[in-house]
């Protein structure tokens, strides 16, 4: 018999309907109503595990808003389906190729959790063809064939959802390409299902080493003592761990919520890498800010916390990954540059090089 804090259980026991979810929170006969109509556009699953860290009271609840669906999916549709454009850039299906030096290669369609500002929900959690193993070994292949492709992203859905046997059946065939340096996975599951990071799968990943991992949470409530002892497996094995958080409207938008967010991933050794403008979906407006948000909260990090735990802000978009920041620039000369610091205080600096000090040619 299988056991609550086993993998298999927690995928097998998702909650898929609304006397399931009434376990766990209340929701009135008008939102379970609300709940059906949205389900009738997106799915969505949500692990035991995550929905034990829902507010039972409160549907404000950081962790309610990205789990359950809302009412808001089916009124908001000015987002697009597929607004990076993943379907242009993709030479085999499921093989995306925006970079010249790297492909994400998404072998699932599966998630522990439809997150409900996945921006991938065009599949997610559809049986779609570039998932299947005759898909897989045609992305495979391509990077075998594209000899600039150094770097290889796995992701999804979520990679991790699928079996060891199955990952390493992947990685296997991967680390048989020369030109393949590193191998990055981007997975969910430590944050939804970390049940799912067993010493098993460590020791798979460590075989195939350069590997890196980047994870994906939104909140402090999710920085669990499960959610670190996951982490802690993958570090043990030394698998290097970074966060990608999306900004999200009465989630994480605030100064408050954000720094104990970071501060919390330092503590369990996860770097903040990334901090994603969300994604213009359908069905996710209720979910955007404006681009002055998360400017500021960068701004309002740099300089009043640890220097790496102040992620990047990034729109993600059709011609790849742009950072944005508040200019620390105010002025630039051929001779000096005008400096801000993190408190606004401003100082020049000198831009030529002395002649007495310059270097000589021979």
């Amino acid at each position: 018999m299988e056991k609550l804090d086993t993998w298999q259980w927690q995928m097998t026991n998702r909650i898929m309907d609304i006397p399931s979810l009434r376990h766990y929170v209340d929701i009135s006969d008008e939102e379970a109503s609300e709940i059906a109509m949205a389900q009738s556009k997106f799915r969505w699953a949500i692990t035991p595990y995550y929905a034990s860290l829902m507010d039972r009271h409160n549907e404000h609840c950081p962790i309610r808003m990205q789990a359950i669906p809302s009412i808001l999916e089916t009124h908001n549709q000015s987002g697009i389906q597929d607004p990076l454009q993943e379907e242009a850039q993709s030479p085999t299906p499921g093989t995306i190729h925006r970079y010249p030096d790297r492909v994400a290669f998404t072998v699932s369609s599966e998630c522990a959790m439809y997150c409900r500002h996945c921006t991938r929900k065009r599949f997610v959690g559809q049986p779609v063809q570039r998932t299947t193993w005759q898909a897989i070994q045609a992305g495979i292949e391509y990077v075998r064939n594209t000899e600039s492709i150094r770097d290889v992203l796995v992701t999804g859905g979520d990679p991790f959802i699928l079996s060891d046997d199955r990952l390493e059946k992947i990685l296997k065939a991967l680390r048989s390409i020369d030109h393949v340096e590193i191998i990055r996975f981007g997975t969910r599951t430590p944050c939804t299902l970390p049940q799912r990071i067993t010493d098993r799968l460590c020791d798979m990943l460590a075989k195939y080493h350069p590997i890196w991992v980047n994870t994906h949470f939104n909140h402090p409530k999710e920085l669990t003592e499960e959610a670190a002892k996951a982490a802690d497996r993958l570090l043990r094995v030394g698998i290097p761990l970074g966060n990608q958080s999306v900004l999200l409207r009465g989630i994480n938008d605030s100064l408050e919520t954000m720094k104990m967010l970071v501060h919390g991933l330092l503590k369990m050794r996860i770097r903040p890498y990334y901090m994603y403008q969300c994604d213009r979906i359908i069905g996710t407006e209720h979910f955007w800010t404006p681009l002055a948000t998360g400017l500021d909260l960068v701004e309002q990090l740099q300089g009043h916390t640890t220097g790496f735990a102040v992620p990047q802000f990034i729109v993600d978009s059709p011609i790849g990954k742009i950072p944005l920041s508040h200019s620390k620039l105010v002025e630039l000369t051929d001779d000096y540059a005008v400096l801000r610091n993190y408190e606004g205080q401003t100082m020049t600096i000198p831009c030529t090089v002395e002649a007495e000090s310059a270097p000589v040619a021979i």
